[in-house]
């Protein structure tokens, strides 16, 4: 059964909201951003390794990542490595994996899942994509994993259930990032789940989701059925990629289909989209402040989250709610009420300062 077992782990994004640490060189997913001793996606690969064998993860990335995945990843081959040619959004890249997968097993069932994010409970994680795959497997769905709300978070798209007395439940619709009013009201009614970006599907039925929403990016990819897990792949991918629709899978698939399904899942997720999330996931001393990396000397501040070279000395004195981070020759000092500023801060910095820091 196992052997029917696929992921695709999304590994192309430039996470800017991390910067300075998250570089388009160097993006966050390679970072060990929680200080475990282990970057985003190897611990993303070894939880999802736990039940898919390891020739059948596959990590789609940009070309210019192809290097780290292999550093990072050893037991990974160049054939398990998806190189986009181009940023193309989420649909495409899926579109490719499942054609791919697809012509190794007709059978085959597949997880995507971001390389990005973070799992408490692994053990729960791993219960719950065994059964969407059996799911998957049997029924001609696409499915989504579904995180219970604990408030009202407008950074996130919600998805809307039925109230069906089963584990696995139709969907309603989706809404995407909603306002704080909105939120609440979601929030209150209980009918409505985060939408993490984790899905499972068999490779069959994401095919025919494409053939009825997508036609055209089918046909564009089609030409290639003779090319998967041949030499001939990258080439063929190289130039015909970027001819692609620029769309998300959300917007492209799952908004239009009628065959989705959502399993409501609690295994403490947390998308690490932020310097804010991940101070959430960090331990802290009695003052509230998280650190990574340095020892720190906290004077008369609290809240804060200081990220530093390894080893970095570092004294905080008055300092409330603050972001503090080091990377390299770059300092950023910003409050964390401003937080949603450092995409808008790294693009300022590139206009001022060059490409190099950023």
């Amino acid at each position: 059964m196992k052997n029917n077992y696929y992921a695709v782990i999304m590994a192309g994004g430039v996470g800017s909201r991390f910067w300075p640490i998250s570089t388009q060189e160097f993006p966050k997913q390679f970072h060990d951003m929680l200080g475990t001793g282990q970057s985003l996606i190897q611990r993303t690969f070894d939880r999802i390794h736990q039940l898919v064998p390891s020739e059948n993860i596959l990590i789609a990335t940009n070309e210019r990542y192809n290097k780290l995945v292999l550093e990072q990843l050893p037991t990974v081959s160049q054939n398990q490595v998806l190189l986009e040619p181009a940023m193309r959004n989420t649909a495409p890249c899926i579109l490719y994996a499942a054609l791919k997968i697809y012509q190794q097993n007709p059978d085959a069932v597949m997880l995507v899942a971001p390389s990005d994010h973070w799992i408490e409970n692994e053990n729960e994680f791993i219960k719950n994509i065994e059964t969407s795959f059996n799911a998957c497997a049997n029924n001609d769905i696409l499915m989504t994993l579904g995180i219970q709300p604990d408030s009202p978070n407008t950074g996130y798209g919600y998805i809307q259930f039925e109230n069906e007395n089963t584990e696995i439940k139709k969907v309603k619709n989706f809404t995407e990032k909603p306002n704080l009013a909105t939120a609440q009201q979601f929030l209150e009614s209980g009918a409505y789940l985060w939408n993490a970006g984790i899905f499972v599907w068999s490779a069959k039925s994401i095919i025919k989701a494409f053939e009825k929403s997508l036609p055209e990016m089918l046909a564009l990819f089609k030409i290639g059925d003779s090319v998967w897990n041949t030499d001939t792949e990258k080439d063929f991918i190289k130039e015909n990629y970027e001819k692609a629709a620029n769309i998300s899978i959300d917007f492209g698939i799952m908004e239009q289909a009628t065959n989705v399904h959502v399993l409501p899942v609690d295994f403490g997720w947390n998308d690490l989209g932020t310097w804010g999330s991940l101070y959430n996931k960090l331990d802290k001393d009695a003052q509230q402040n998280a650190v990574v990396g340095s020892e720190t000397i906290f004077r008369d501040a609290q809240g804060n989250m200081i990220r530093t070279e390894s080893g970095k000395r570092v004294v905080i004195q008055g300092l409330q709610d603050f972001i503090v981070v080091e990377k390299d020759d770059v300092l950023l000092i910003c409050p964390m009420s401003a937080e949603q500023d450092i995409k808008e801060i790294s693009a300022e910095v590139k206009n001022t300062f060059g490409d190099d820091f950023v």
